[in-house]
């Protein structure tokens, strides 16, 4: 597959200033590479990008597909054994970006936004590299 230069997650190994803006990286799954959204609302949100530029699930191998499914079942098993979230929500949009990926958000019983749609960004809790770092690290060690 092609890699769009303009992609965050295409470009993450050339250009990760691209990906720096939203995300934080944790580690590579077995097709997908695993992000730490930077805006924090919903403690230990991320996002599960996958490895090639394809817009839709439509456009890979049952196969592959399976495989990034359980790239996503891996990263909420550990978002559920660092936080404890109530329910993960799952969002896969991409209509502005088109590569698929989808975004892990941990809801916590009668915290912002439960029992609602979240949102993509609401720019309350951005967090810095520093105070990335060690969720991140605490989400990478809970990968099986």
């Amino acid at each position: 597959m092609e890699k769009d230069i303009s992609c965050a997650y295409c470009m993450k190994d050339e250009n990760p200033s691209l990906y720096s803006k939203f995300g934080y990286y944790i580690c590579d799954l077995k097709v997908s590479t695993l992000y730490l959204f930077r805006e924090q609302s919903h403690p230990g949100r991320c996002i599960v990008a996958y490895k090639d530029h394809v817009s839709e699930i439509t456009e890979i191998s049952d196969e592959e597909m399976y495989a990034f499914m359980k790239d996503v079942k891996t990263a909420s098993e550990a978002l559920h054994a660092v936080f404890a979230p109530a329910k993960v929500n799952y969002g896969a949009y991409g209509d502005s970006g088109h590569h698929l990926h989808m975004h892990l958000c941990p809801k916590y019983m009668g915290e912002f936004e439960w029992r609602g749609t979240f949102a993509m960004d609401p720019n309350l809790k951005k967090l810095s590299d520093e105070e990335l770092k060690p969720i991140a690290e605490k989400i990478k060690a809970a990968i099986k």
